[in-house]
Protein backbone atom coordinates (compact mmCIF):
# COMPACT_ATOMS: atom_id res chain seq x y z
CA UNK A 1 0.00 0.00 0.00
CA UNK A 2 1.57 3.49 -0.70
CA UNK A 3 1.98 5.68 2.14
CA UNK A 4 2.16 9.32 2.67
CA UNK A 5 2.75 11.54 5.27
CA UNK A 6 0.14 14.42 4.13
CA UNK A 7 -2.14 13.94 1.11
CA UNK A 8 -3.56 16.92 -0.62
CA UNK A 9 -6.62 16.91 -2.08
CA UNK A 10 -6.21 19.18 -5.13
CA UNK A 11 -3.41 20.26 -7.59
CA UNK A 12 -4.46 23.59 -8.25
CA UNK A 13 -2.19 26.87 -6.70
CA UNK A 14 -3.53 25.88 -3.42
CA UNK A 15 -2.76 22.53 -2.85
CA UNK A 16 0.52 22.99 -5.01
CA UNK A 17 1.79 25.45 -1.97
CA UNK A 18 0.52 23.74 1.17
CA UNK A 19 2.89 21.03 -0.78
CA UNK A 20 5.67 23.53 -1.12
CA UNK A 21 5.87 24.51 2.27
CA UNK A 22 5.01 21.68 3.67
CA UNK A 23 8.06 19.77 1.99
CA UNK A 24 10.20 23.26 2.57
CA UNK A 25 9.35 22.27 6.26
CA UNK A 26 11.24 18.91 6.31
CA UNK A 27 7.97 17.14 5.26
CA UNK A 28 8.85 14.97 2.47
CA UNK A 29 6.22 12.25 2.04
CA UNK A 30 3.83 14.20 0.41
CA UNK A 31 1.13 13.19 -2.25
CA UNK A 32 -1.29 15.77 -4.16
CA UNK A 33 -3.92 13.88 -5.71
CA UNK A 34 -5.31 15.66 -8.83
CA UNK A 35 -8.67 14.63 -10.83
CA UNK A 36 -8.05 16.01 -13.97
CA UNK A 37 -4.88 15.29 -16.69
CA UNK A 38 -3.42 18.17 -16.18
CA UNK A 39 -3.10 21.05 -13.13
CA UNK A 40 -5.41 24.17 -13.52
CA UNK A 41 -8.11 22.69 -14.94
CA UNK A 42 -10.24 24.20 -12.15
CA UNK A 43 -10.14 28.08 -10.34
CA UNK A 44 -6.43 28.35 -10.82
CA UNK A 45 -6.43 27.94 -15.09
CA UNK A 46 -9.29 31.15 -15.25
CA UNK A 47 -8.17 33.12 -12.56
CA UNK A 48 -7.72 36.88 -13.29
CA UNK A 49 -4.73 36.76 -10.98
CA UNK A 50 -4.89 39.99 -9.17
CA UNK A 51 -2.96 40.05 -5.83
CA UNK A 52 -3.75 42.95 -3.20
CA UNK A 53 -3.48 43.81 0.35
CA UNK A 54 -6.45 46.27 0.05
CA UNK A 55 -8.94 44.66 1.90
CA UNK A 56 -10.75 45.59 5.10
CA UNK A 57 -10.37 42.87 8.05
CA UNK A 58 -7.47 42.14 9.30
CA UNK A 59 -6.86 38.44 8.61
CA UNK A 60 -7.02 39.00 4.74
CA UNK A 61 -4.70 41.86 5.07
CA UNK A 62 -2.36 40.03 6.35
CA UNK A 63 -2.14 37.28 4.29
CA UNK A 64 -1.56 39.72 1.71
CA UNK A 65 1.15 41.13 3.52
CA UNK A 66 2.53 37.72 3.64
CA UNK A 67 2.10 36.67 -0.18
CA UNK A 68 2.57 39.54 -2.18
CA UNK A 69 6.12 39.88 -0.93
CA UNK A 70 6.29 35.74 -1.86
CA UNK A 71 5.71 36.64 -4.98
CA UNK A 72 7.77 39.67 -5.60
CA UNK A 73 10.82 37.38 -4.50
CA UNK A 74 9.47 33.87 -5.62
CA UNK A 75 11.63 33.78 -9.07
CA UNK A 76 14.72 34.36 -6.70
CA UNK A 77 13.66 32.04 -4.25
CA UNK A 78 11.96 29.01 -6.54
CA UNK A 79 13.64 29.32 -9.51
CA UNK A 80 10.44 29.89 -11.67
CA UNK A 81 8.61 32.99 -12.54
CA UNK A 82 5.67 34.03 -10.91
CA UNK A 83 4.54 36.99 -13.32
CA UNK A 84 4.19 39.45 -10.47
CA UNK A 85 3.80 42.80 -11.91
CA UNK A 86 3.51 45.60 -9.05
CA UNK A 87 1.08 47.99 -11.18
CA UNK A 88 -1.00 48.41 -8.48
CA UNK A 89 -4.81 48.45 -7.70
CA UNK A 90 -6.70 51.73 -8.44
CA UNK A 91 -9.90 51.81 -6.57
CA UNK A 92 -12.23 55.18 -7.73
CA UNK A 93 -15.03 56.28 -5.52
CA UNK A 94 -17.71 58.29 -7.06
CA UNK A 95 -19.99 58.54 -3.71
CA UNK A 96 -18.93 59.40 -0.02
CA UNK A 97 -19.64 56.69 1.47
CA UNK A 98 -17.37 54.78 -0.53
CA UNK A 99 -14.32 56.87 -0.19
CA UNK A 100 -15.04 57.42 3.72
CA UNK A 101 -14.99 53.02 3.12
CA UNK A 102 -11.61 53.23 1.91
CA UNK A 103 -10.22 55.72 4.61
CA UNK A 104 -11.46 53.48 7.42
CA UNK A 105 -9.90 50.57 5.54
CA UNK A 106 -6.94 52.19 4.59
CA UNK A 107 -6.33 53.23 8.26
CA UNK A 108 -6.39 49.20 9.67
CA UNK A 109 -4.06 48.61 6.54
CA UNK A 110 -1.65 50.83 8.00
CA UNK A 111 -1.99 49.91 11.51
CA UNK A 112 -1.14 46.62 10.01
CA UNK A 113 2.05 47.48 8.31
CA UNK A 114 1.02 48.53 4.34
CA UNK A 115 2.98 51.47 4.56
CA UNK A 116 2.42 51.80 0.78
CA UNK A 117 -1.53 52.25 0.41
CA UNK A 118 -2.42 55.90 -0.09
CA UNK A 119 -6.13 57.76 -0.98
CA UNK A 120 -6.35 59.91 -3.94
CA UNK A 121 -7.62 62.93 -4.86
CA UNK A 122 -9.82 63.16 -8.25
CA UNK A 123 -6.55 64.63 -10.20
CA UNK A 124 -4.16 61.76 -9.24
CA UNK A 125 -6.56 59.40 -10.55
CA UNK A 126 -6.93 61.21 -13.64
CA UNK A 127 -3.11 61.19 -14.17
CA UNK A 128 -2.71 57.72 -13.55
CA UNK A 129 -5.59 56.64 -16.09
CA UNK A 130 -5.98 60.01 -18.59
CA UNK A 131 -8.50 58.05 -20.01
CA UNK A 132 -11.03 57.52 -17.25
CA UNK A 133 -14.47 59.40 -17.52
CA UNK A 134 -13.95 61.34 -13.65
CA UNK A 135 -16.57 64.25 -13.52
CA UNK A 136 -18.21 62.15 -10.64
CA UNK A 137 -14.99 60.95 -9.19
CA UNK A 138 -14.79 62.41 -5.46
CA UNK A 139 -11.39 60.28 -5.20
CA UNK A 140 -10.03 56.63 -4.52
CA UNK A 141 -7.11 54.51 -2.99
CA UNK A 142 -3.82 52.97 -4.57
CA UNK A 143 -1.50 50.51 -3.67
CA UNK A 144 1.52 50.45 -5.81
CA UNK A 145 2.53 46.79 -4.09
CA UNK A 146 -0.49 45.52 -5.32
CA UNK A 147 -0.77 44.33 -9.10
CA UNK A 148 -1.30 40.90 -10.93
CA UNK A 149 0.32 37.38 -10.99
CA UNK A 150 0.32 34.37 -13.33
CA UNK A 151 -1.53 32.17 -11.84
CA UNK A 152 -0.62 29.38 -13.46
CA UNK A 153 2.79 29.63 -13.69
CA UNK A 154 2.97 29.97 -9.84
CA UNK A 155 1.05 26.49 -9.42
CA UNK A 156 3.84 24.93 -11.85
CA UNK A 157 6.27 26.92 -9.85
CA UNK A 158 5.40 25.49 -6.63
CA UNK A 159 4.50 21.67 -7.84
CA UNK A 160 7.61 21.81 -9.74
CA UNK A 161 9.68 22.46 -6.57
CA UNK A 162 8.06 20.29 -4.21
CA UNK A 163 8.31 17.15 -6.20
CA UNK A 164 12.48 18.13 -6.66
CA UNK A 165 12.11 17.93 -2.57
CA UNK A 166 10.29 14.58 -2.48
CA UNK A 167 6.51 15.00 -3.01
CA UNK A 168 4.56 13.41 -5.84
CA UNK A 169 1.93 14.49 -8.14
CA UNK A 170 -0.90 12.01 -9.08
CA UNK A 171 -3.04 13.30 -12.25
CA UNK A 172 -5.81 11.78 -13.26
CA UNK A 173 -6.81 10.56 -10.10
CA UNK A 174 -10.40 10.39 -7.99
CA UNK A 175 -10.88 10.76 -4.19
CA UNK A 176 -13.92 8.01 -3.44
CA UNK A 177 -13.26 7.73 0.15
CA UNK A 178 -11.48 9.18 3.19
CA UNK A 179 -10.83 6.82 6.04
CA UNK A 180 -11.33 7.76 9.94
CA UNK A 181 -11.54 6.34 13.44
CA UNK A 182 -11.54 8.15 17.12
CA UNK A 183 -8.16 9.02 16.30
CA UNK A 184 -8.56 10.60 13.60
CA UNK A 185 -7.47 9.94 9.74
CA UNK A 186 -6.67 6.29 8.77
CA UNK A 187 -6.14 6.63 4.81
CA UNK A 188 -8.02 7.72 1.56
CA UNK A 189 -9.14 5.85 -1.45
CA UNK A 190 -8.41 6.54 -4.69
CA UNK A 191 -8.69 5.60 -8.34
CA UNK A 192 -5.49 4.34 -8.32
CA UNK A 193 -5.61 2.52 -5.10
CA UNK A 194 -5.40 3.18 -1.40
CA UNK A 195 -3.01 5.31 0.91
CA UNK A 196 -2.24 5.13 4.10
CA UNK A 197 -1.90 8.81 5.42
CA UNK A 198 -2.60 10.33 9.30
CA UNK A 199 -3.17 13.89 7.16
CA UNK A 200 -5.31 15.07 4.56
CA UNK A 201 -5.67 18.74 3.35
CA UNK A 202 -9.15 19.41 1.51
CA UNK A 203 -7.36 21.58 -1.41
CA UNK A 204 -10.57 21.08 -3.69
CA UNK A 205 -11.59 24.38 -4.58
CA UNK A 206 -15.10 24.80 -5.89
CA UNK A 207 -15.83 20.72 -4.71
CA UNK A 208 -14.25 21.04 -1.28
CA UNK A 209 -17.53 20.18 0.02
CA UNK A 210 -17.92 17.00 -1.78
CA UNK A 211 -14.61 16.00 -0.27
CA UNK A 212 -15.03 17.45 3.44
CA UNK A 213 -18.39 15.10 2.63
CA UNK A 214 -16.33 12.09 2.83
CA UNK A 215 -15.42 12.61 6.71
CA UNK A 216 -19.15 13.45 7.65
CA UNK A 217 -18.32 17.32 7.47
CA UNK A 218 -21.02 19.67 6.54
CA UNK A 219 -18.73 22.39 4.51
CA UNK A 220 -20.27 25.36 3.86
CA UNK A 221 -18.64 26.07 0.39
CA UNK A 222 -20.14 26.79 -2.63
CA UNK A 223 -19.37 27.09 -6.55
CA UNK A 224 -19.78 30.52 -8.29
CA UNK A 225 -19.59 31.25 -11.60
CA UNK A 226 -17.23 34.32 -12.26
CA UNK A 227 -16.85 35.44 -16.33
CA UNK A 228 -13.49 36.96 -17.61
CA UNK A 229 -13.57 39.04 -20.97
CA UNK A 230 -10.23 39.31 -22.67
CA UNK A 231 -10.04 41.72 -25.57
CA UNK A 232 -8.34 42.06 -28.52
CA UNK A 233 -5.12 44.75 -29.22
CA UNK A 234 -5.84 48.40 -27.96
CA UNK A 235 -3.76 50.82 -27.47
CA UNK A 236 -5.99 53.51 -26.36
CA UNK A 237 -4.95 52.94 -22.55
CA UNK A 238 -1.80 52.60 -21.50
CA UNK A 239 -0.82 48.97 -20.13
CA UNK A 240 1.35 50.50 -17.60
CA UNK A 241 -2.02 51.40 -15.86
CA UNK A 242 -2.98 49.52 -12.77
CA UNK A 243 -5.90 46.88 -12.13
CA UNK A 244 -9.30 49.55 -12.07
CA UNK A 245 -12.02 49.25 -10.25
CA UNK A 246 -15.32 51.53 -9.94
CA UNK A 247 -16.62 50.63 -7.23
CA UNK A 248 -20.33 51.89 -8.09
CA UNK A 249 -20.48 49.44 -10.58
CA UNK A 250 -18.05 46.63 -9.81
CA UNK A 251 -16.54 46.22 -13.27
CA UNK A 252 -13.20 46.33 -13.02
CA UNK A 253 -10.06 45.63 -15.53
CA UNK A 254 -6.17 45.38 -15.97
CA UNK A 255 -3.71 45.16 -19.09
CA UNK A 256 -3.17 41.68 -20.45
CA UNK A 257 -1.35 41.02 -23.49
CA UNK A 258 -1.92 43.61 -26.39
CA UNK A 259 -5.48 44.15 -24.46
CA UNK A 260 -7.38 44.34 -21.59
CA UNK A 261 -8.79 41.92 -19.24
CA UNK A 262 -12.54 42.74 -18.30
CA UNK A 263 -14.37 41.85 -15.13
CA UNK A 264 -17.67 42.28 -13.27
CA UNK A 265 -19.20 40.27 -11.01
CA UNK A 266 -23.01 40.01 -12.03
CA UNK A 267 -25.33 40.23 -8.77
CA UNK A 268 -27.78 38.06 -10.32
CA UNK A 269 -25.13 35.10 -10.99
CA UNK A 270 -26.45 32.28 -8.82
CA UNK A 271 -24.77 29.06 -6.88
CA UNK A 272 -23.86 26.14 -9.05
CA UNK A 273 -21.00 24.55 -10.99
CA UNK A 274 -22.20 26.21 -14.60
CA UNK A 275 -19.00 26.88 -16.33
CA UNK A 276 -20.40 28.01 -19.72
CA UNK A 277 -19.87 31.30 -20.94
CA UNK A 278 -23.21 33.65 -21.50
CA UNK A 279 -22.56 35.83 -25.06
CA UNK A 280 -24.99 38.13 -23.28
CA UNK A 281 -22.52 38.80 -20.47
CA UNK A 282 -20.14 41.07 -23.02
CA UNK A 283 -22.81 43.68 -24.09
CA UNK A 284 -23.16 43.84 -20.20
CA UNK A 285 -19.54 44.68 -19.31
CA UNK A 286 -18.59 46.55 -22.50
CA UNK A 287 -21.74 49.27 -21.41
CA UNK A 288 -20.13 49.37 -18.11
CA UNK A 289 -16.24 49.66 -19.75
CA UNK A 290 -17.30 52.74 -22.10
CA UNK A 291 -19.40 54.06 -19.48
CA UNK A 292 -16.19 54.85 -17.42
CA UNK A 293 -13.76 54.90 -19.79
CA UNK A 294 -15.09 56.49 -23.04
CA UNK A 295 -12.46 55.05 -25.31
CA UNK A 296 -13.42 51.56 -24.45
CA UNK A 297 -16.27 51.91 -26.62
CA UNK A 298 -13.92 50.61 -29.56
CA UNK A 299 -12.98 47.69 -27.70
CA UNK A 300 -12.95 44.43 -29.78
CA UNK A 301 -13.67 41.56 -28.34
CA UNK A 302 -14.14 37.91 -29.74
CA UNK A 303 -16.85 35.71 -27.95
CA UNK A 304 -14.45 32.60 -28.38
CA UNK A 305 -11.48 33.98 -26.04
CA UNK A 306 -13.82 35.01 -23.10
CA UNK A 307 -14.34 31.53 -20.22
CA UNK A 308 -15.92 30.81 -17.22
CA UNK A 309 -14.53 29.61 -13.92
CA UNK A 310 -15.82 28.90 -10.43
CA UNK A 311 -15.31 31.10 -7.25
CA UNK A 312 -15.42 28.92 -4.04
CA UNK A 313 -17.88 31.16 -1.62
CA UNK A 314 -18.27 30.70 1.85
CA UNK A 315 -20.92 32.66 3.85
CA UNK A 316 -18.78 35.19 4.94
CA UNK A 317 -16.37 35.43 1.87
CA UNK A 318 -13.19 34.61 3.96
CA UNK A 319 -11.27 31.26 3.69
CA UNK A 320 -11.31 28.00 5.29
CA UNK A 321 -7.90 27.51 7.36
CA UNK A 322 -7.35 24.76 9.94
CA UNK A 323 -7.89 21.78 11.00
CA UNK A 324 -11.41 19.90 11.98
CA UNK A 325 -11.20 19.33 15.47
CA UNK A 326 -14.13 16.40 15.34
CA UNK A 327 -11.60 14.15 12.19
CA UNK A 328 -7.94 14.99 13.84
CA UNK A 329 -5.57 14.87 10.99
CA UNK A 330 -8.21 16.77 8.39
CA UNK A 331 -7.36 19.98 7.56
CA UNK A 332 -9.16 22.72 5.67
CA UNK A 333 -7.47 24.84 2.67
CA UNK A 334 -10.60 26.39 0.61
CA UNK A 335 -13.70 28.40 0.64
CA UNK A 336 -11.43 31.74 -0.63
CA UNK A 337 -14.17 33.41 -2.40
CA UNK A 338 -11.81 34.76 -5.56
CA UNK A 339 -8.96 35.53 -3.35
CA UNK A 340 -7.81 31.91 -3.82
CA UNK A 341 -4.50 32.55 -5.72
CA UNK A 342 -3.27 35.94 -4.33
CA UNK A 343 -3.16 34.24 -0.55
CA UNK A 344 -2.24 30.84 -2.03
CA UNK A 345 1.18 31.71 -0.60
CA UNK A 346 0.13 32.66 3.26
CA UNK A 347 -2.31 29.57 2.84
CA UNK A 348 0.49 27.20 1.75
CA UNK A 349 2.62 28.38 4.95
CA UNK A 350 -0.15 28.16 7.56
CA UNK A 351 -1.37 24.80 6.76
CA UNK A 352 2.29 23.79 6.42
CA UNK A 353 2.46 25.00 9.95
CA UNK A 354 -0.14 24.17 11.77
CA UNK A 355 0.45 20.23 10.44
CA UNK A 356 4.22 20.87 11.21
CA UNK A 357 4.15 23.07 14.72
CA UNK A 358 0.28 23.29 15.40
CA UNK A 359 0.10 27.14 15.38
CA UNK A 360 0.82 29.92 12.68
CA UNK A 361 2.30 33.26 12.86
CA UNK A 362 1.15 34.23 9.47
CA UNK A 363 -1.58 36.03 11.14
CA UNK A 364 -2.31 36.85 14.39
CA UNK A 365 -5.36 34.95 15.11
CA UNK A 366 -5.42 31.81 12.81
CA UNK A 367 -8.76 30.54 14.87
CA UNK A 368 -11.06 33.13 12.84
CA UNK A 369 -10.62 31.44 10.05
CA UNK A 370 -11.27 28.09 11.55
CA UNK A 371 -13.86 25.75 10.15
CA UNK A 372 -15.72 25.80 13.72
CA UNK A 373 -16.63 29.27 12.81
CA UNK A 374 -19.88 28.42 10.98
CA UNK A 375 -21.22 26.91 14.12
CA UNK A 376 -20.23 28.90 16.84
CA UNK A 377 -21.74 31.65 14.43
CA UNK A 378 -18.67 33.64 14.63
CA UNK A 379 -18.22 35.05 10.97
CA UNK A 380 -16.14 38.00 9.56
CA UNK A 381 -17.44 40.16 7.45
CA UNK A 382 -15.15 41.22 4.45
CA UNK A 383 -17.06 43.61 2.03
CA UNK A 384 -13.98 44.32 -0.33
CA UNK A 385 -14.65 41.43 -2.43
CA UNK A 386 -14.65 41.44 -5.89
Amino acid sequence: MQTADAVIVGGGIVGASVAWHLTEAGCRDVLIVERESHQGKGSTGKSMGGVRAQFATKPNIQMSLYSIPFYAAFEERLGHPSGYCDQGYLFVATKQAHLEYLQTNQALQKSLGLTQARMLARDEIVSIVPQLRADDVQGGSFCPTDGFVDPYSVMVGFTVRACEQGAILWRSTEVSAITHNGGGIIGVETSRGPVSTRIVVDAAGPWAAEIAALVGIDLPVEPMRRMLIPTEPFDGVSHKVPMVVDMTTGFHFRPEGLGFLLAWNDPQETIGFNTNFDPAFIERVLTLAADRVPCFENLAVNPKRAWAGLYEMSPDHHAIIGPVKEIPGFFCANGFSGHGVMHSPATGRMVSDLIVHGTTAVIDNVDVLSPARFAKGELLHETAVL
